[in-house]
């Protein structure tokens, strides 16, 4: 490019470009700007840069839908799956196929629901724009602009790529109106940014006001929103819900494929011995397929699938309450968050300016203020602050409600100068028609209405008051012409995007449930404090940049935002960075949010909510999707989810519990005395136990008032004790049985010889079947369980269950189950219901006393020592960070006091 067309292009001045273009990119950018790129140039640079959008990343289907075959408990059914093949038990096989394809097509089709998440993002940006190409101002797609390409931008329009402002019109001549963009989606700022010469304007903000020609500098996935994208694209964490999900299917499938083993190898070594000491194919056969169903029996093949169903549930209940959830696990993690990081603009706020309380002169009263200021408002702008003031007047002034136009019944305007950027204030000159008499009313920045009325100390205090709390300020003069060129001050309008009505109680009651809250913002800080002030929040709000130092630790940047009640002056970046910290240190971080800017946070956070009115891109990355303004429908997302966490930690507990005992009898009494169950009845216990217990989706549940956790040491370790408690029962019943009333328990490897008795079989599958059954009225609550009774659905469900599998075993079925009579029948599920209360007192007890220092005296191992003294570091760093947050505080309070001070030290200098 030649030195002709630099100075060309500079008018008037140089351009100096953002720090984050490369030099080799800078000297492409002086592009002229009334002539453009020629056809050859932007051929070049579109071979070299790419096209001017964000690339989608997208998954094979077929290899995502199997991907949900993978996991520890999906590997167990595959492997039963192929050992029943192996046997050629058909019928096995049909039930753990349709299982295993259940349980994939269920997290397959909730995931592939939020796949639209950089699609989204596409979406908004702008599909036509002016450019100059080869002297000539042409119509292009967007998709195909290069760095160095001259665009034009106009009211109305979307940037359609980052780029940097000339300061001249289409015809090159300069400009006399800076641009205004509103710019809220990517960087949360509530107000649109005016944006002069030099300044540049990013992708996918939309022009409010003005025209001017700018110089693209950044495309594609190298402008803002493309970082954001980059953000979203890197963001493909396991869930916590999943997580938990492995280590309980780990622990249960490693328990069932060791005792299993062990069963296996015993009973084949048991049947060579019967044999004379030869393994013939028919005994390996025959053994497999007596562990195979054992197997079936014991695998939590339905944990994946009544957690699902229980969610599924969970997530209807909240759409009735205009909570829409896009990710099933969302529902159970929501119940575990204890931060919740919000955005400021258009969620704890209105996004809109909004009159405040007015400074007002001793003469003039808030009515006049508005009246004079309405007279002087530009008819039919759309400038946010005008069109505060004038919803304002209209509201609050008797004699403007109700008018059809904007002409003011006895009044006509004369003559009217709109805003100039150069005297920075609009004019109207105004004629009382009843009176017959004209006056001059002023409107504009605060010190300019100062200087022409003369100067004002007392209005002087309350704009930088105004200033220190964030609001902005708006100056209005009145001149009556039979005092010529005295202007007198009427008073200073003060605006400020307020906080929704709902916000505050919101805060309030996420504080009461354990959950601390934190504003994030785009705008400055001191409108980040003015607006947690009116909340009720506490105002250690930080700038961004605080979080990002390389010059400090990563702990102590940690500490700093576990502290802070909030950030200001926030890109996407800092959004995510914040997260990503909090996460780091265990924490269970939910963020809201509305716009693109809020899309890679909200894609990072455990628990992703867009608010009502949010954007596309917002919408895609969230997990849950809020249909009403503002945020009180998240305490009943929170408080559905408590209780949805509830009903699945009962329903884990519970299965635990009844796979411990199932594993442990079976693999004590065979490898004791040999004695095993007939498949039939195996089978009968998983699937009636296991289909009667997805009613837990609807049974009552407590809510818990601080974050819910899995804690799954203990849950496992209650899980054992229970189990094990349960298999002391059912070793009592089989002895009593067989010692007491004479029934026989013969082995599947005795002798051939004519089975007549088979009483035992029943009378175990009873007690196994209803024992851990009952157990679940226990499991679904931490202390006992008359301190809240199941639903009617759910008590009467499981009840059936029991009375079903009872009638059975009284009864019995030919060939398959053998009668035990109603006596046996109705007197092992008393015992059953007796039981569950005494191991209910047990439960409770160990709840009660359950500590991890406790588990470390009991079991202090290197690893429970080491966390132990993590837990106390921990602890004790919490306690120093609310020493250091309270004396932050404190420091903040003092500071907002110095103005005060000043004015009262002020007035008594004068008195």
């Amino acid at each position: 490019m030649s030195y002709d067309s630099r100075e060309t292009f500079n008018n008037e001045k140089e351009i100096v470009f953002d720090n984050s273009i490369p030099p080799e990119l800078e000297c492409l950018l002086y592009t002229n700007p009334t002539y453009g790129l020629t056809a050859y140039e932007h051929a070049e640079r579109l071979e070299k840069f790419g096209r001017n959008e964000i690339k989608e990343r997208k998954r094979n289907p077929f290899i995502h839908f199997f991907s949900f075959f993978t996991g520890s408990i999906a590997y167990l059914i595959e492997i039963a799956l192929i050992l029943t093949g192996i046997t050629r038990d058909w019928v096995n096989f049909g039930i753990i196929l349709l299982l295993l394809f259940v349980n994939a097509f269920v997290g397959w089709f909730e995931e592939s629901k939020a796949e639209s998440t950089v699609e989204a993002l596409k979406n908004t940006l702008a599909i036509k724009t002016k450019v100059w190409r080869s002297g000539n101002l042409i119509d292009v797609d967007s998709s195909t602009l290069v760095p160095g390409d001259i665009i034009i931008v106009r009211l109305g329009d979307i940037v359609p790529a980052d780029a940097v402002l000339l300061g001249i019109g289409v015809d090159g001549s300069r400009t006399e109106v800076d641009l205004m963009l509103d710019q809220a989606g990517l960087t949360g700022e509530s107000l649109p940014v005016v944006k002069t010469k030099g300044d540049t304007i990013y992708s996918s903000s939309i022009v409010k006001q003005g025209q001017m020609a700018a110089v693209v500098v950044k495309t594609g996935t190298s402008t803002f929103i493309g970082r954001a994208a980059n953000l979203i694209a890197i963001t493909n964490e396991q869930g916590h819900f999943q997580k938990i999900i492995g280590t309980i299917g780990n622990f249960l499938v490693w328990t069932t494929v060791t005792m299993v083993l062990i069963i296996f190898t015993f009973l084949v070594l048991k049947r060579r011995n019967l044999n004379g000491g030869i393994i013939s194919k028919k005994d390996i056969l025959d053994t497999l397929e007596d562990v195979v169903v054992l197997t079936v029996a014991a695998i939590p093949v339905g944990l994946p699938t009544v957690l699902s169903v229980t969610m599924t549930v969970g997530s209807k209940q909240l759409a009735k309450k205009h909570v829409i959830v896009k990710r099933l696990a969302a529902v159970e993690e929501m119940a575990s968050i204890s931060v919740l990081c919000s955005d400021k603009t258009g969620t704890l706020t209105l996004n809109e300016l909004t009159f405040d309380k007015p400074f007002l002169k001793k003469d003039f009263n808030e009515e006049e203020l508005l009246f004079f200021s309405y007279l002087a408002a530009e008819p039919g702008t759309t400038d946010p602050i005008e069109l505060a003031v004038r919803t304002a007047a209209t509201t609050k002034v008797p004699m403007l409600k109700n008018l059809s136009s904007h002409n003011v019944p006895g009044y006509k305007v004369v003559s009217f100068l709109p805003f100039n950027p150069s005297t920075k204030m609009t004019q109207a000159t105004i004629k009382n028609l009843k009176a017959q008499e004209s006056f001059r009313v002023a409107k504009g920045a605060p010190q300019v209405i100062i200087n022409l009325c003369g100067g004002d100390e007392e209005a002087t205090d309350a704009v930088n008051e105004f200033a220190y709390r964030g609001l902005r300020a708006l100056g209005v003069a009145i001149n009556y012409f039979d005092v010529e060129d005295k202007w007198i001050l009427v008073g200073m309008i003060s605006l400020l995007d307020p906080p929704r009505p709902d916000s505050a109680e919101t805060i309030a009651r996420c504080e009461e449930l354990g959950i601390s809250v934190k504003m994030i913002t785009g705008d400055q800080q001191v409108i980040a404090k003015e607006v947690a002030r009116r909340l009720g929040m506490q105002r250690t709000i930080l700038d961004a940049s605080m979080i990002v130092n390389p010059l400090e630790s990563e702990e102590t940047i940690t500490e700093r935002c576990i502290a802070a009640d909030g950030f200001a002056h926030v890109i996407p970046e800092h959004k995510f960075r914040v997260v990503e910290l909090l996460q780091n240190k265990g924490i269970l971080v939910a963020m809201t949010g509305d716009g693109v800017n809020d899309a890679p946070a909200l894609k990072k956070a455990n628990v992703g909510i867009a608010v009502h009115g949010c954007t596309d891109a917002a919408r895609a990355a969230a997990d849950i999707v809020l249909l009403e303004p503002g945020l009180s429908t998240i305490i009943d997302g929170i408080l559905t989810s408590r209780a949805i966490f509830q009903r699945m930690r009962s329903y884990a507990l519970y299965r635990i519990t009844s796979t411990v005992h199932f594993l442990l009898f079976f693999f004590i009494i065979t490898l004791w005395l040999s004695w095993q169950m007939s498949s039939f009845l195996l089978i009968l216990i998983a699937v009636l136990n296991d289909a009667a217990t997805i009613v837990i989706a609807f049974d009552n549940s407590e809510v818990s008032q601080k974050p819910d956790k899995w804690r799954i040491g203990q849950l496992i370790t209650l899980s054992v004790i229970l189990g094990v408690c349960l298999c002391l029962l059912t070793f009592g019943v089989f002895f009593v049985a067989r010692d007491i009333y004479g029934i026989p328990a013969y082995s599947k490897l005795m002798p051939m010889i004519e089975i007549l008795d088979n009483r035992m079989q029943s009378i175990i599958y009873l007690n196994i079947s209803s024992a851990p059954h009952f157990q679940i009225f226990s499991t679904r609550l931490s202390g006992f369980f008359f301190e809240n009774l199941p639903s009617l659905s759910f008590f009467s469900i499981i009840m059936a269950t029991q009375l079903i599998a009872t009638i059975i075993c009284s009864v019995g079925i030919e060939g398959m189950v053998q009668k035990i009579g109603f006596k046996w029948g109705l007197s092992l599920l008393a015992i059953s219901f007796v039981y569950f209360m005494i191991l209910d007192v047990i439960k409770v007890y160990i709840m009660r006393y359950w500590s991890f220092e406790l588990v470390t005296n009991l079991w202090p191992t290197k690893s429970n020592r080491r966390k132990l003294q993590r837990k106390k570091e921990k602890e004790a760093t919490k306690t120093r960070v609310s020493r250091n947050v309270s004396k932050v505080r404190n420091v903040v309070r003092v500071i907002s006091m110095i103005p005060v001070l000043k004015n009262h030290m002020a007035k008594r200098r004068i008195h």
